[in-house]
């Protein structure tokens, strides 16, 4: 009869409605002990109860260690551990903390992520903000690659992240470059303490950041060259000194003939003789100088050249422009720009280290025929 427990000398045999056999007993421990599964005769089932009443007699039974529950994974929980296990640049990180904490986490956050689905991610992607493209398709980036590191850990099966193009930036604004006669006014009507800093920024083309944590001891004018090693970010209103922004970050950029008399009149007048001393300090003569202190300035020197539109970073630009103007050749503007790519890196190989002091020559050369 089912649903009867039978006992024996040891133990208890029940068999269920399905026809299927259970079994227990009561342990040492005074506790009754169940068959983790059912079995399919009577006879396995009282295999089962002999094993583990010899168990007892030799004193070799313990009871079953409890099975410990293991929380569903959240994405909030998958994407906190992704981003710990990254060797991020501090504003990297500091940008993927903003999109994690406004964009992704109050929607998919709280999901558990192996229920993220192709539709779910749709539904997500469709309600981001439509006049914030540049944010939906890194928002939408960063998602993906959370998603593929997932299923390279075997957390879910496939990527569900399938949307074409949704990673895509916008094409950025089109950037007009300084002419020549317009640097000039920017260099005259900026505080002369932030001249060279100008002069830097455009005619070697180097990052804002590059530039505001430069040493004396990185400019060689006797070589007139800058050696560009280090890079300064801002997160959180900190100072953070890191390398720069790629591999080929890290180079020597050899100075306009032209703009030399410049740089090394700042270094006399308005630098430190430390090696270590910062060619643009701030206020205090020690720390870096602060961003809207430059912007500031900044946006009063354009303004004088008519120039509203033009960034800081633009000056790169301008830069990247007249270095190729001047005949530099793609390899050679990557190197000197410090651009870091697949392709680039090949180019790279064939870039002739001379050749940057010829297009410095060549720089100069332009800027002295343009000006009269």
């Amino acid at each position: 009869m089912s649903g009867r427990g039978r006992r024996r000398g040891f133990g208890y045999v029940r068999k269920l409605p399905s026809g299927r056999w259970q079994a227990s007993f009561v342990g040492p421990d005074l506790a009754r002990h169940s068959a983790p599964h059912t079995f399919e005769t009577k006879g396995d089932a009282e295999g089962w109860l002999g094993r583990r009443q010899a168990d007892v007699v030799a004193g070799e039974w313990r009871p079953p260690v409890p099975a410990v529950r293991v929380a569903p994974l959240t994405f909030d929980a998958y994407s906190a551990q992704w981003l710990r296990e990254r060797d991020l640049k501090p504003r990297t990180r500091e940008g993927y903390e903003h999109l994690m904490r406004s964009y992704l986490s109050p929607v998919l956050g709280h999901l558990v992520i192996d229920t993220i689905s192709p539709s779910v991610v749709r539904t997500w992607w469709s309600q981001l903000p439509a006049d914030k493209p540049t944010v939906r398709a890194r928002s939408y980036a960063l998602l993906k690659a959370v998603m593929n590191t997932a299923v390279a850990d075997e957390v879910i099966d496939s990527n569900p992240c399938r949307i074409r193009g949704a990673a895509n930036t916008p094409r950025a604004r089109e950037i007009r470059p300084a002419s020549i006669e317009e640097l000039a006014v920017i260099v005259e009507a900026i505080p002369s303490r932030h001249r060279a800093l100008v002069l830097l920024c455009a005619w070697c083309a180097l990052r804002s950041g590059e530039v505001l944590e430069l040493r004396r001891r990185d400019v060689d004018i006797e070589a007139g060259t800058v050696r560009v090693v280090r890079a300064v970010s801002w997160v959180g209103g900190q100072a953070i000194v890191g390398t720069p922004k790629s591999a080929a970050g890290t180079r020597v950029v050899s100075i306009p003939p032209h703009v030399l008399p410049a740089i090394a009149h700042h270094l006399e007048t308005m630098t430190v003789t430390s090696p270590d001393a910062l060619l643009f300090p701030g206020r205090d003569g020690v720390s870096h100088l602060q961003p809207s202190t430059l912007h500031r300035n900044w946006r009063m020197a354009r303004e004088a050249a008519g120039r509203p539109d033009l960034r800081v970073h633009d000056l790169r630009h301008t830069g990247a422009t007249m270095a190729a103007r001047a005949g530099a050749t793609l390899a050679e503007l990557q190197q000197r720009l410090g651009h870091s790519s697949v392709s680039a890196a090949l180019r790279y190989q064939h870039a002739a280290q001379g050749r940057d002091k010829e297009i410095a020559a060549a720089l100069s050369a332009m800027a002295a025929r343009e000006s009269h």
